[in-house]
């Protein structure tokens, strides 16, 4: 319960740090990525809610929704800091925050699938084939 709590407080101060700069965008711009900024911060604040109260399956399901929403969310604060609308010393900060919830999301969905004990079925074993060998005295160049 702890780590589900920590990770919507990291992602609820990530998402109040994140406003101003959203609102240094240029207008142009701020309604297309500055939009797509907010609506996956605040996206990713409700499906933890959903997540804290699914069980099993289901919160395996809403966690891997936020785990894609974290990647959208890297690609465009990178595009952010890349057309200069965010300083470098914004952008680190940024991706450390976010490299910081992407390890405690990572570490609640390895503690749900332990809990469940989730196991994947062993693969049937296959015959082994032959892996050819390139003789010793060859060189690649010449």
């Amino acid at each position: 319960m702890e780590k589900k709590l920590i990770l919507f407080q990291k992602i609820y101060d990530f998402t109040l740090w994140l406003y101003p700069v959203i609102n240094r965008i240029p207008r142009h711009h701020k309604t297309v990525l500055g939009r797509q900024i907010e609506e996956l911060t605040v996206s990713m604040l409700l499906v933890v809610l959903s997540a804290n109260r699914a069980r099993g399956k289901k919160r395996a399901e809403f966690q891997l929704v936020i785990s894609e929403d974290l990647d959208k969310l890297r690609i465009l604060i990178r595009l952010t800091k890349d057309l200069r609308f965010m300083s470098i010393k914004q952008y680190v900060y940024s991706s450390e925050k976010v490299n910081e919830i992407g390890k405690i999301l990572s570490g609640w969905m390895r503690a749900t699938t332990d809990g469940h004990k989730v196991t994947a079925k062993p693969e049937p074993a296959s015959p082994k084939k032959p892996v050819a060998k390139a003789p010793q005295n060859l060189t690649l160049f010449d």
